[in-house]
């Protein structure tokens, strides 16, 4: 094909792997090794003190309530269609009775509570506590103040006799109190503009974008580790987004969960699991905010790219292992549908360099306002056919017109796409 005169210019900043991708290193906090976005190196939300034992020939009465002469207090969501009890699900019915009496704990913020007998004569000790813990954890975003646990075991000889539980609170329960107001009021605002009608998949899509568009990635953000960083300061880092996306969609009625890992890169990592429509699919908001990137991505233009990469929004299990790995507590299902993922449902997935389909694409994201477009490859093959027509024979301006800008473009050739967008340089 001959190179037509051009009236724009094309501006290449090909990212490959690291396009939006960058590990943090560690850090300490309060004692404990921190890895990338500071999810602690051997369990979720795991204590320092937590472990604590002390043996006593008899315990002392029971305290499976918090102190009666004190109001209760309930954190947990009063809405059962907004809760995901994904982890919940995945323990045993002895595990589950000790998830009840830790959720009921953590939720009153209750200074202590007796374990269920009926769990330590079915066989669990204080090696299952931390599972369940961070079963709890997983299942509820809105625990935003929980920061560990402690327990104190009693023993006659040999034989368990009782196990008291208690939670570790980053702060008492009125401060709390102003906090969940103030989130409340966060989540008010941010959906606000989706609604019960919309289809599973609309509202996936709008809590992503909706997401990126009001947190900016900071790995000194305060709160990082839980939702009030996200609604209210709007700065987090992983575990947060995870957690706010899990917390709206479930509020929307999506079922929605916490997925523990790690990348590439050997960092810690947190993102989402997703059901649509019947089918699991991985969400990683975080990787799809543009603020989250190396500092400086080996582009010398200076240009700014695009606000969201759709690129881990609804994806199989296949697309995901190229970059994450599986870890936590939690075993995941194999995600193998595609009928919600992105690129599927926009028609942006490409088999082959289909010119009508690409023509398609770049007319609608004309009519619907919006200044960049994604195309994603099925395979290599493809990535490299629509990577020499458009970029090497310059045919994107045959789709997008660039007058007196700059047309760039990035690549990311792990992930098999190309985004394109205008720019004024």
């Amino acid at each position: 094909m001959k190179k037509r005169a051009l009236t724009g210019r094309l501006l290449g900043i090909v990212f490959l792997t690291a396009f939006l991708w960058t590990g943090c290193g560690e850090q300490e906090l309060s004692g404990e090794i921190l890895l990338d976005d500071g999810i602690p190196q051997t369990a979720l939300y795991q204590d320092t003190q937590s472990g604590t034992m002390e043996t006593q020939a008899q315990p002392p009465a029971a305290e499976t309530e918090a102190n009666a002469s004190e109001e209760t207090v309930s954190f947990l969501s009063q809405n059962a269609a907004s809760v995901s009890h994904y982890a919940y699900d995945s323990l045993s019915d002895v595990e589950k009775l000790w998830y009840r009496d830790m959720e009921q704990a953590l939720g009153s913020m209750a200074e202590s509570v007796r374990l269920s007998s009926a769990g330590l004569e079915a066989g669990l000790d204080e090696t299952c506590i931390d599972k369940i813990f961070q079963c709890v954890l997983i299942d509820h975003p809105e625990l935003f103040f929980v920061e560990g646990y402690t327990y104190t075991k009693y023993t006659r000889g040999e034989s368990l006799l009782a196990i008291d539980f208690a939670g570790s609170y980053s702060m008492d329960k009125d401060a709390a109190l102003l906090r969940k107001q103030e989130i409340e009021a966060g989540v008010a605002s941010l959906l606000a503009g989706i609604g019960p009608e919309a289809s599973e998949y609309d509202k996936v899509k709008y809590v992503y974008e909706t997401l990126i568009k009001n947190t900016d990635y900071d790995l000194n953000a305060p709160d990082n580790q839980n939702i009030y960083s996200v609604f209210v300061n709007h700065f987090s880092v992983c575990q947060g987004y995870a957690k706010a996306t899990q917390y709206l969609l479930n509020s929307l009625g999506v079922e929605c969960t916490l997925v523990m890992g790690t990348v590439d890169t050997g960092e810690g990592h947190a993102w989402n699991l997703v059901r649509v429509d019947g089918n699991y699919y991985y969400v990683d908001t975080t990787w799809g905010d543009a603020s989250y990137r190396l500092e400086n991505p080996g582009d010398s233009s200076g240009q700014a790219m695009p606000d969201i990469n759709y690129d881990y929004l609804c994806v199989t299990t296949r697309e995901l292992l190229r970059t994450h790995t599986l870890g936590g507590v939690v075993p995941m299902p194999e995600c193998s549908a595609v009928e919600a993922n992105y690129y599927v449902r926009e028609g942006a997935l490409f088999t082959t360099y289909d010119r009508e389909q690409m023509k398609a694409l770049f007319d609608r994201a004309a009519g619907e306002g919006r200044a960049d477009v994604t195309v994603k490859c099925a395979d290599s093959a493809c990535f490299q056919e629509i990577l020499e027509a458009l970029i090497e024979n310059q045919e994107i301006f045959d789709y997008l017109a660039s007058e007196t800008g700059t047309i760039a473009y990035a690549h990311n050739e792990k992930q098999l796409s190309l985004t394109f967008w205008v720019t004024n340089a």
